[in-house]
């Protein structure tokens, strides 16, 4: 059963950047597709991006050119950076695994860590 473990939240102003960490373990073959989503208060899960075993990536619309995922395999570490950071991108941040790499069905469906807050101020 893969085990994921987010770090790297805390609180950054707008337009200020922040690193995501997740480390993952319990596998023996890297799952096929491993993302990032986030839930803020009342709202729904929010699939951010996601990387396939091969490196190819998808993102959401509302990231996309802002946050870039990225892994360390030789770390077992995922990563979520994210530069110019906005108000509304508080959340708390999870990663996730699974077979799929659509961005939201990895945020309905994967496999996730406890996640990490993330607070922006403006």
């Amino acid at each position: 059963q893969v085990q994921l473990a987010e770090s790297g939240g805390g609180s950054v102003q707008a337009g200020g950047s922040l690193r995501l960490s997740c480390a993952t373990s319990g596998y023996t073959s890297r799952p096929l597709c491993m993302g990032w989503f986030r839930q803020a208060p009342g709202k729904e899960r929010e699939g951010l991006a996601s990387i396939a075993r091969g490196g190819s990536t998808w993102y959401a619309d509302s990231v996309k050119g802002r946050f870039t995922i990225s892994e360390d395999n030789a770390k077992n570490t995922l990563y979520l950076q994210m530069n110019s950071v906005k108000p509304e991108d508080s959340a708390m941040y999870y990663c996730a695994a699974g077979p799929l790499c659509a961005v939201g069905w990895i945020a309905s469906n994967g496999v996730r860590g406890q996640g990490t807050q993330v607070t922006v101020s403006s």
